[in-house]
């Protein structure tokens, strides 16, 4: 009973001895006595105490950074260059397996790729190309990258040209050509606003005097009507009335000669001076019988 006790006991301390739990951010390969034996998924894997053993990789995101290092440039300039590398182990088998049985270190290879490809990229550009095309230099890199580690089993996501400095001296001078730039981009601006402004208070001075000269030809034009207006009415009320006024005047001066009127009989004095005036006669009244 003792003894069965103990092998029961043994039994159970191996069980618990070569309990594995995968993570869901790593793969596990199993080897036995040295030898690839198994792909161990995440969650609970077992394997023989001291016979076998699980090598777990990560396979989420990762980083690596390239370090600075100075490169010359094509111009002759010595740049100093740093980029970032983004990759990640694919998770399948196949993939796992090439991360650890096709590259030593992976991660080191990858530092070491990139920086030599850095080399070859920015040594065909000068400085100022080499800053204005990052986003060209971060393409090559990458293409470079993802060939060059395909049997790795690994998976380049992205690469980030993180700086790319000049000396000293040649970083000075080109702040200063960058000052001058930005100063004349700025005159140029401040001579551009100043002349629409000059050109919107001259269309508005425009506009004010076609204004007053429209008003000015409008006021003209009322006041040549007003005028119209009066001459009409002074031709149509007042030339009858003058040639009357005339002829009451004509009767005053006779009058006032003592000229000796004539006046017909059985006529009214009234209807004659009123028929000397251009009035026509009042009409008396018939006697009834």
């Amino acid at each position: 009973m003792n003894l069965l006790g103990l092998i029961i006991t043994a039994i159970v301390v191996i069980f618990f001895m070569g309990i594995r739990i995968v993570r869901p951010t790593h793969r596990g390969l199993i080897e036995r006595l040295g030898k690839y034996n198994r792909f161990a998924n995440m969650g609970f894997n077992w394997i023989i105490p001291m016979i076998e053993v699980i090598y777990q990789v990560n396979i989420t995101e990762q980083m690596v950074d390239a370090e600075p290092q100075e490169i010359i440039t094509n111009d002759n300039l010595n740049a100093k260059v740093d980029a970032q590398v983004y990759f990640k182990v694919k998770n399948d088998e196949v993939s796992v397996k090439s991360t650890q049985y096709n590259v030593n270190n992976y991660q080191w290879q990858i530092v070491n790729l990139a920086r030599t490809t850095l080399r070859n990229i920015i040594g065909t550009l000068t400085l100022k190309s080499a800053n204005s095309e990052r986003g060209k230099i971060n393409a090559e890199l990458h293409k470079t990258l993802c060939e060059e580690t395909a049997s790795w089993g690994l998976e380049i996501v992205r690469t980030e040209l993180k700086e790319i400095d000049p000396p000293k001296d040649v970083q000075e001078t080109m702040n200063k050509v960058v000052k001058a730039e930005n100063e004349k981009i700025a005159a140029i601006d401040y001579a551009t606003a100043t002349e629409t402004v000059a050109d919107g208070q001259k269309r508005a001075e425009i506009k004010k005097a076609e204004g007053i000269k429209q008003a000015r030809i409008l006021e003209a034009e009322g006041e040549a009507m007003a005028i119209k207006l009066v001459n009409e009415a002074a031709e149509k009320y007042f030339t009858g009335n003058a040639q009357v006024l005339r002829k009451l005047e004509a009767v005053e001066k006779s009058l006032q000669n003592n000229a000796k009127i004539v006046v017909p009989a059985n006529t009214e004095l009234v209807n004659v001076i009123g028929e000397m005036a251009g009035f026509l006669p009042i009409k008396s009244k018939e006697i009834k019988k």
